[in-house]
């Protein structure tokens, strides 16, 4: 979180929950990503292997007010903009370009039937991005990486055989064996109830798989501190068949203390039926377990997923960027709460964009003064915190 107001932002979701939660609503609940910046948008496949743009991380999710991902949203798009040093009104048109998304096609979720509203795709290279050759040469580009971003393209990276068997390879600090050799008998416990909690179809295609390595895997900025782990299995076939799991730890909503606990006795279930429920499309290996008193969901590590780096972009491919994940959002609350009921309240001009883009601004000055005010804790030791140079 030191390294920069975004990194500040994307660490800090239970503090804006505490903050929006002092803020007024309308009162109509979706199911929350939780976590709505810009940064947990971005391209995966689905089980039909088409490739969408959508809400990629769901660990704080949780069913609570429509506003709160929208300025949540809004303001990620500021504090990056500050951030690759656009201007004020670059910045400004991001923020209220994702708004304005949003509310459009929240107008057109309104007249639409349910089902056509849960059915509906996202068309990565005809909507929301702005007319010119670049944003869409961009879309282009981040559609290739993510087909080629699969288990199979990973696995001669990730791997070394040993005397005909295959090792996840260690890339210390980010991924490491563990030193307790009872790590991998427990693994295969826990692999166990996983599968009890698929379709039967899915148990029965990974009934054709075997666990042959297990090792931990460091996790990104909001979720340093808990546990993550990536599994390797190989198809029964003497066809070279490689499949990566990722186990990952799931503990309460930072939105929890302000919108009440989760309905779900285990934390993992809640971001997996949240997922389910938000996503166009989710994992076909998208489950839950427990291990050592510890929630974990487990999906698939590589699965053409593939999410921009928003320090390389431009304001003009920025912008899309902004469109896109505003239409994604829309789409997300759509399937859970009242598109009309929504779409009344934010009617058909742009009070609404001015508004949160307002306070997306104010938010983001607040955030450069925690964030500077969290480095002096650290340089005063009030804060214990280990800084890479």
């Amino acid at each position: 979180m030191s390294l920069s107001p975004f990194a500040f932002l994307r660490g800090a979701a239970n503090v804006m929950a505490r903050d929006l939660s002092t803020n007024p609503v309308t009162g109509p609940q979706v199911q929350l990503c939780g976590d709505a910046h810009v940064s947990n948008f971005g391209i995966f496949a689905t089980p039909e292997r088409n490739q969408v743009f959508d809400l990629n991380d769901f660990d704080e999710t949780l069913p609570g007010p429509w506003e709160w991902d929208v300025k949540r949203l809004a303001t990620s798009l500021v504090v990056a903009g500050r951030q690759n040093r656009y201007g004020r009104s670059e910045t400004r048109k991001a923020a209220r370009a994702a708004v304005r998304s949003y509310r459009e096609l929240m107008a057109e979720f309104a007249g639409m039937r349910y089902l056509d509203t849960w059915y509906f795709h996202l068309d990565l290279q005809r909507r929301a991005l702005p007319v010119g050759r670049k944003p869409r040469k961009l879309i282009g580009r981040g559609l290739a990486k993510a087909r080629r971003r699969t288990g199979l393209h990973a696995f001669p990276k990730m791997t070394r055989a040993v005397r005909g068997r295959y090792h996840i390879r260690n890339e210390s600090p980010l991924i490491v064996h563990y030193k307790d050799p009872a790590t991998f008998e427990q693994s295969r416990l826990f692999y166990q109830r996983y599968l009890a909690t698929l379709p039967d179809e899915r148990r029965l295609l990974l009934d054709r798989y075997h666990i042959v390595d297990v090792a931990q895997k460091v996790v990104g900025v909001g979720s340093v501190g808990l546990a993550c782990s990536v599994l390797l299995l190989m198809g029964d076939s003497d066809v070279e068949d490689p499949l990566f799991l990722q186990l990952k730890q799931a503990t309460a909503s930072a939105l929890e203390p302000f919108l009440g606990p989760s309905g779900y006795p285990n934390h993992a279930q809640r971001v997996v039926e949240g997922q389910h429920r938000i996503q166009e499309a989710s994992d076909i290996f998208l489950g839950w377990s427990r291990l050592g008193g510890r929630d974990f969901y487990i999906r698939q590590l590589r699965d053409m997923k593939f999410s921009y780096d928003l320090s390389t972009l431009g304001p003009r491919q920025f912008l899309g960027q902004a469109k896109l994940c505003g239409t994604a959002l829309a789409r997300a609350h759509a399937r859970t709460g009242d598109p009309a009921q929504i779409s009344g309240y934010l009617g058909n001009r742009g009070v609404f964009d001015e508004a949160v883009t307002a306070f997306a601004e104010s938010y983001a000055d607040q955030t450069q003064r925690d964030y500077r005010a969290l480095l002096i804790a650290i340089k005063k030791g009030r804060v214990a915190a280990d800084v890479d140079v």
